[in-house]
């Protein structure tokens, strides 16, 4: 029998799992339900060290004689402070050590309390890896607790090999002993840059061979990659690749963007039969919080990540192999391997995509966003800001050659516009901000300095406040409520855009926005920048977009 804490048991199968058979256990009661577990499990050789200085080199010496990792376990307070010269000897060594220390509860950290302090990050910059893993009471705080554990052992060997520091917070009762087995847990494995010829990723192929059901999907990438044309032929009838603008020019082929509407629109049944087997995911973050949900609810068998900095990104939480290496170089690759065999998979995302109408909106900030999108030079530059904007920029298609970016590192509100007229003033194209007005406001110092050229175009989708929040699902706000959270306001941009030499526009219907629109998008660049300003109605605009989305169910 073994503990019944949770984490110790998440910790315990993933040792077994990556193969750290040799532990090194110090004596002690907080560390007892470890200890229990370990030593009564048959895969596990442990050994008993009684001083933690010791037992670090001990541990050391195991580690240096076999060629594995080896693991030491203490107790909380002090005696994990003595394991610290092994620790800084197997950084410097570089040798794969993992240091296993029990914990209190944080809240007990600091209120004298017998054998606590702060353990965590303990041994600073001499561990490649330092995780404090949570007490388990949710199925999140179990993924959470699974991923923190494989991101730590994954680094014993990751770029060099050295020490990793796993803290184990444990909350009494201590010595419940009535789990029977060790649970079956997710293993996240490591390639390390993918070499065709090389056994070791034999199986990587023979599993990517084996499903059907395969998708790609292509987060924030700010560059636009050409592949050869026998690479597109090669990948993309094996994949569903979806994608949105933030993605940019880095598919073999016509990307399904609409997903989140598609998704939106089938009941759930059937968005449960279009989760694929197998996901593969490169670039950054995906906006769209339904594919983030649906993925979440109905996770896939696998999901590849393929990142050349080889992080742990578990985005859907189903994360099963982080691939290392250039996802362009990846793709290129595994484009000879793929057995030619039919897939209907992707043929039935690309017949959804093409059954979805864009939409038609009256006038509102949509429709002022979908008529500047429709009207794109093909060799522009987007800028999108984050909340509302991006999110409705979605519903349209733009040509495939616009640049788009947006900071969607943290999408945050602030900085939006000043990263745009940074990228405006060393670009040579046209570059056409799109901003709603709170994160406009919130920097529109940004238009106070001299950096600015006539390849600039702003417009500002003003309706007096944040308005994307009343259209959340299950936000109901009272009138005091709704005032702070959506910031309402009666500001206007005219002032501040005419003193820093723009063209300025108001534009306050559907016939103003048409005519103003020629002269916006017009593509000189030998006047002044131009500041279009749309106003519309905020309630208006959530009615209109409700609608669409009401109707997309029909």
């Amino acid at each position: 029998m073994y503990s019944d804490k949770k984490n110790i048991l998440q910790l315990v199968a993933l040792l077994k799992a990556h193969e750290i058979r040799h532990v090194v256990l110090c004596p002690g009661s907080r560390n007892t339900p470890i200890i229990h577990t370990l030593a009564n499990h048959p895969f596990f050789t442990c050994y008993s060290v009684t001083d933690e200085r010791s037992a670090g080199f001990f541990a050391l010496g195991l580690a240096l004689s076999n060629g594995r990792p080896a693991a030491v376990c203490c107790t909380s307070g002090t005696a994990l402070l003595n394991l610290h010269p092994a620790v800084a000897e197997a950084f410097y060594q570089q040798v794969p050590l993992v240091v296993i220390s029990a914990d209190r509860p944080a809240a007990w950290i600091g209120q004298m309390d017998g054998q606590t302090l702060p353990q965590p990050n303990v041994f600073g910059s001499l561990v490649k890896s330092s995780v404090d893993l949570p007490e388990i009471h949710t199925s999140e705080e179990e993924w959470y607790c699974n991923r923190l554990v494989n991101e730590a052992l994954l680094e014993l060997n990751h770029h060099g090999k050295g020490p990793v520091h796993i803290n184990v917070p444990i909350s009494e009762p201590l010595f419940s002993f009535s789990a029977e087995e060790l649970p079956d847990v997710r293993v996240i494995t490591r390639y390390q840059g993918l070499n065709v010829y090389d056994r070791q990723y034999d199986d990587l192929i023979t599993r990517l061979n084996g499903y059907t059901k395969r998708m790609m999907v292509v987060g924030q990438m700010n560059l636009i990659y050409l592949f050869e044309r026998k690479i597109c032929k090669l990948l993309y009838k094996h994949f569903a690749w979806l994608t949105e603008h933030t993605g940019n020019q880095t598919v073999p082929g016509i990307p399904v963007k609409n997903f989140d509407a598609i998704i939106y629109a089938l009941p759930e049944e059937e968005q449960a039969k279009l989760v694929p087997d197998l996901l593969i995911t490169y670039g950054g973050h995906v906006v769209s919080k339904r594919l983030k949900q649906l993925l979440r609810k109905h996770p896939p068998k696998e999901h590849w990540h393929v990142a050349a900095d080889g992080q742990v990104t578990d985005t859907f939480c189903s994360l099963t192999t982080v691939i290392e290496m250039d996802p362009f170089e990846f793709l290129e690759k595994i484009a000879y391997l793929l057995e030619n065999k039919p897939c209907e998979y992707p043929k039935r995302w690309e017949q959804l995509s093409k059954q979805m109408a864009e939409p038609d909106f009256a006038f509102s900030e949509m429709a002022a966003i979908g008529k500047v999108l429709k009207a794109l030079p093909t060799d522009a530059v987007l800028h999108l800001a984050n909340s509302s904007t991006v999110r409705y920029a979605q519903l349209f298609q733009i040509p495939d050659s616009v640049e788009v970016c947006c900071n969607r590192g943290t999408s945050g509100i602030e900085g939006s516009l000043s990263t745009a007229l940074g990228y405006a003033w060393a670009s040579d194209k046209l570059n056409f901000v799109l901003i709603g007005d709170l994160s406009f406001f919130y920097d529109m110092n940004a238009l106070w300095c001299n950096h600015l050229r006539g390849n600039l175009r702003i417009m500002l989708l003003n309706n007096g406040g944040g308005e994307i929040f009343q259209s959340l699902p299950g936000l109901k706000m009272e009138v005091r409520t709704h005032r702070f959270v959506t910031a309402l306001h009666q500001t206007k941009a005219e002032g501040w855009a005419q003193e820093r030499g723009f063209d300025y526009t108001a534009v306050h219907t559907m016939e103003e926005l048409d005519a103003a629109l020629p002269d916006f998008m017009q593509a000189d660049q030998q006047g002044n920048p131009k500041f279009m300003e749309v106003f519309t109605d905020k309630a208006e605009d959530v009615r209109l977009l409700k609608e669409y989305y009401h109707g997309l169910r029909k």
